[in-house]
């Protein structure tokens, strides 16, 4: 069986291949948005994979006269999608009609020719696939950037899965022009944010996506660092990830080049901060995260000074200099800058001499008389409560469950009604008895 279908493909002529194209894409567009939503989407991860199956047989033609198919002419969407597309010389025009002659009798539908943003979402994403597969990236990132504010004006779950390969392509497009910098955006330390976008990202990711969800955790290493957190341990022993959380355990835990036990981050100790961040310099570059890590720097010595601040109810600022290992020409006057900016900041509750060069900590109070327990408890709860909003909206109920619900209710009622009658049968019985 499997050799006459082969045999019928080499006889057939060459434009029985390609027509098989507009076929299946005009099969694919016939989007149904109330089908879709009780199907989950599934349909259109259908379409999404045949696309993409189909990706190398896609010429300018097919494509065009795809757009003219699903899409109104003279439309906002069909002109700008048309323009992204290269002029279809008369040769090739004269054989998509011929195809288009074939794709009629075989798939007998009528032009969709409706605005259904499931369907116009798709036309981006075709367009954008055949584009990227031309190298024409300029064009490509015009399309792309098109169906992303397209996107943003919709708020539909049905567009869910061709927005993932719209983003992806997107992000694709402007880093094959060397344009990247412009979606990504700039540094705004915004920590608490990211904290939670990459924590999320890693938890959701799939346990496949390794390469993906290790890139996650360095990066939520490190901000959480900035934020003044320490990571627990168990964040550097996940399977499959301990080697390559290593530079950032040092970075952060014991190593091999401590000294009694001291740790960079966690002590705050500026030297071994340092020869860290120099041991594993390439690392950090290629990670793309060597900024953060020089960031770090103020940190680690906010983190020391809030020891000392702690430990000395009062010590010189040559001392401090010295406990913080600075290594500046006039590490007082460094000193003496860094404690002012963490007694502004609210970083330690101390105060100045000048006259005298001391830092004077004031006597530390009970922490339990501050909103600070409070502020902390408020920060969990509503990481617990995020985390439960993010499970119920990925939850997937399946059709019709709510009938299955009402219809063991019932029985449980036709149950219930019948033991009540027999629990009165018996007691009736045992009335006669008596």
């Amino acid at each position: 069986m499997t050799q006459d279908v082969e045999m019928k493909e080499v006889a057939a002529p060459s434009n029985s291949t390609s027509s098989a194209v507009p076929s299946t894409l005009q099969r694919n567009s016939g989007f149904d948005r109330d089908w879709c939503v009780r199907q989950g989407g599934s349909r259109i991860v259908r379409a999404v994979r045949l696309t993409i199956a189909l990706r190398r047989k896609l010429k300018a033609s097919v494509v065009s006269a795809f757009l003219g198919y699903a899409l109104a002419a003279g439309s906002e969407a069909h002109s700008r999608l048309v323009s992204y597309l290269p002029r279809v010389s008369s040769g090739e025009m004269e054989d998509e009609h011929d195809m288009e002659v074939d794709t009629a009798s075989s798939v007998a539908q009528s032009p969709v020719k409706h605005s259904l943003p499931e369907l116009e979402i798709y036309c981006y994403l075709l367009v954008l696939i055949f584009l990227i597969d031309q190298k024409k990236f300029s064009e490509a990132k015009a399309c792309s950037s098109a169906s992303i504010a397209r996107l943003r004006t919709l708020n539909r779950r049905t567009v869910d899965v061709l927005a993932s390969r719209l983003y992806f392509y997107y992000s694709y497009s402007y880093e094959m022009t060397g344009d990247l910098a412009e979606i990504r955006g700039t540094i705004q330390l915004e920590y608490t944010d990211a904290k939670e976008s990459l924590l999320q990202a890693a938890r959701k990711a799939p346990a496949a996506a390794r390469g993906f969800r290790v890139q996650c955790n360095k990066w939520a290493i490190i901000v959480r660092l900035l934020l003044g957190e320490i990571p627990e341990r168990t964040v550097f022993m996940q399977k499959g990830m301990k080697k390559a959380l290593v530079p950032y355990f040092e970075l952060t835990n014991e190593n091999s080049l401590t000294v009694d036990g001291i740790q960079a981050v966690r002590v705050g100790d500026l030297e071994l901060f340092r020869v860290v961040a120099e041991k594993f310099a390439s690392t950090f570059s290629s990670d793309g995260t060597h900024n953060l890590i020089v960031r770090l720097r103020h940190n680690v010595i906010r983190t020391g000074l809030r020891n000392i601040s702690i430990s000395y109810s009062r010590i010189s600022l040559a001392d401090v200099a010295q406990k913080l290992r600075l290594d500046s020409e006039n590490p007082v006057a460094d000193a003496e800058s860094i404690v002012s900016k963490a007694i502004r900041d609210g970083a330690i509750d101390a105060t100045i001499d000048h006259a005298n060069g001391w830092m004077v900590s004031k006597e530390t109070g009970d922490v339990y008389s501050t909103n600070e327990p409070q502020f902390a408890f408020n920060s969990r709860i509503a990481f617990c409560l995020n985390m439960h909003n993010e499970a119920v909206r990925a939850l997937r109920f399946p059709p019709n469950s709510h009938k299955k619900e009402k219809e063991s209710a019932e029985k449980r009622r036709e149950r219930q009604q019948q033991e009540q009658e027999l629990a009165k049968h018996i007691a009736e019985e045992d009335d006669d008895e008596f």
